[in-house]
């Protein structure tokens, strides 16, 4: 499937990027690749095929979720360059 650079600014306005017109271009050729692979799978016959939530059948590798004992405030602000209290200071960003 072939995207139109119209398509792409109207994806970029979505995700609210801006991108200049060599993106725009790069973006189109890239995301109509993305397209047709997505195409060609759509035509595989997966009736037969269970669903998954994995990609393998093993059990979780995870280790055990256990509750133990965080740092104390004082040693995990140690580093900080500003602090409120026991809570890192950042600049606000939203107004």
């Amino acid at each position: 499937m072939k995207l139109t650079l119209e398509q792409v600014r109207h994806v970029a306005a979505l995700a609210r990027l801006s991108l200049s017109p060599e993106e725009e271009r790069r973006y189109a050729t890239q995301l109509s690749a993305v397209l047709d692979a997505v195409a060609q799978l759509q035509e595989l016959d997966v009736s037969g095929v269970e669903p998954t939530s994995h990609a393998t059948l093993a059990d979780s590798l995870l280790r055990e979720d256990v509750t133990r004992p965080s740092l104390p405030p004082e040693k995990g602000l140690a580093n900080a360059p500003s602090k409120v209290g026991t809570r890192f200071a950042v600049p606000k960003i939203i107004e």
